[in-house]
């Protein structure tokens, strides 16, 4: 996402309107191999990374210590199902800001309800996309609480005498606002995260697996 500082906000708003995200039928319906998650991952979110070059969207070894530390289910056979695919997107954009063990209790009730499960209604494709359906309106809304942070930054330094340096000023000020927003909504979002029950020990929940089939 490339911004243009001699019109900054207008810039800004320009590179929300380019945002997008992955949908659902976009990936295919069928079993994937390591390598083919991978690409279909690049070639999606490339657009969105810092640095195209050198960023990473996702490798092997991050699958691998995603499914390690029980952020992902295993492969079936080594392949992937579309399931497998929608929760790597919900990883990549909370890594973002977001601990692994934060992430990890965040997805796993969602996983345990609608990974490959009938119990409900409501598949984790549904889910997924229900979700970021709302990415319009969520746009919109950002653009407006930008344009007013973006002129309560430009409301200040105004005795300042040199434009450059009133201008940076500014700019470092409309940083400073954005940050302590980021900051907020990610201090709220831990504390929910915070106040999510335990998960169970997976050690338990496979003995309480077998005992059921030992049962039946």
């Amino acid at each position: 996402m490339t911004i243009n500082t001699d019109n900054l906000l207008e810039s800004i708003l320009e590179s929300l309107d380019r945002v997008d995200y992955i949908r659902a039928e976009e990936i295919p319906d069928i079993a994937l191999y390591m390598d083919q998650v991978t690409s279909i991952m690049e070639e999606r979110l490339r657009a969105s990374v810092r640095y195209p070059d050198t960023d990473k969207i996702l490798t092997k070894t991050m699958i691998n210590n995603y499914a390690k530390n029980d952020l992902l289910p295993p492969p079936e056979k080594k392949k992937y199902s579309r399931e497998h695919v929608l929760l790597l997107i919900f990883i990549y954009y909370f890594k973002g800001f977001l601990s692994m063990a934060d992430i990890s209790r965040l997805l796993k009730p969602v996983t345990e309800e609608y990974f490959h499960s009938d119990r409900h209604e409501l598949s984790l494709k549904e889910v997924y996309e229900t979700v970021f359906s709302m990415e319009s309106d969520l746009v919109s809304d950002v653009k407006e609480d930008l344009k007013a942070s973006f002129e309560r930054a430009q409301g200040i330094f105004e005795a300042v005498q040199d434009d450059k340096e009133r201008e940076c000023l500014q700019n470092f000020a409309f940083i400073c606002t954005l940050s302590f927003d980021v900051y907020m909504k990610k201090m709220m979002i831990e504390k929910m995260i915070d106040a999510m029950p335990e998960p169970e020990p997976q050690t338990k929940k496979k003995h309480e697996k077998k005992q059921e089939d030992t049962n039946e």
